[in-house]
């Protein structure tokens, strides 16, 4: 594993049970990604782009392979250990924004800090500076349902920011929005990539791909190639 690798899948093989069938998501894969790289995962629907996403979210766990993140095996790991992890080093940044409709804006950048055991002081001050830092100041009373699909999208990246990741999974994060406001929400990842950030963006999209340093092309649950 190269010293500056956050993660990396050497043989990673998923598969699930239907009946009496057995169906593979994934088929050998393995792939690294760089401390600081801006990075996509693209491919058809149903070439495994999703399976890959929940695992290396921690959401799910290989059938056999490895998984190191930040150079610890995690291929393994139980329930509690790999939520613990994945709310300590992973944001997670999804098309459909998966915010909590009860709580205003500052409530939802909150909710990783308060599963991480971060004090309600911190918490607010952390998630006032970071609805500052996606231009949302004066919506931070707004509940979602308030919200444009921009504005709510930024506010998922607030949240994906709070416990000061290692990584930032992006499950199509402009697959949602139109397409001037797919632009604005592309060029705040650009930036986040530009302060050092490493990100991974999930998607179909050959623009929003084509952004990014590197690209992992799927097909039938494989790696097909890799492109710069």
């Amino acid at each position: 594993m190269s010293d500056d690798a956050i993660l990396r899948l050497e043989g990673v093989t998923r598969t699930y049970a239907k009946g009496e069938l057995k169906v593979t998501a994934l088929r050998e894969l393995s792939l690294e990604v760089r401390r600081g790289e801006y990075a996509a995962i693209m491919g058809p629907s149903g070439s495994g782009k999703s399976t890959l996403l929940h695992l290396l979210g921690l959401l799910d766990r290989p059938t056999a392979g490895s998984y190191l993140l930040d150079g610890r095996e995690v291929a393994g790991l139980d329930d509690d250990e790999r939520s613990r992890l994945r709310n300590a080093h992973i944001g997670f940044i999804f098309q459909s924004f998966n915010l909590f409709a009860q709580l205003d804006i500052v409530g939802n950048v909150e909710v990783p800090m308060s599963y991480a055991g971060v004090s309600a002081g911190r918490r607010r001050r952390r998630a006032e500076e970071l609805i500052e830092q996606v231009g949302l100041t004066t919506r931070r009373k707004h509940r979602p349902g308030e919200l444009s699909g921009g504005e709510m999208q930024r506010v998922a990246i607030a949240r994906a920011l709070a416990n000061d990741p290692l990584l930032i999974l992006a499950d199509e994060p402009t697959g949602n929005l139109d397409t001037a406001t797919a632009g604005v929400i592309a060029g705040m990842l650009d930036d986040l990539h530009r302060k050092g950030r490493t990100i991974l963006i999930v998607t179909h999209n050959p623009e929003l791909g084509a952004r990014t340093d590197r690209r992992f092309v799927m097909r039938d649950g494989a790696l097909q190639h890799e492109s710069a």
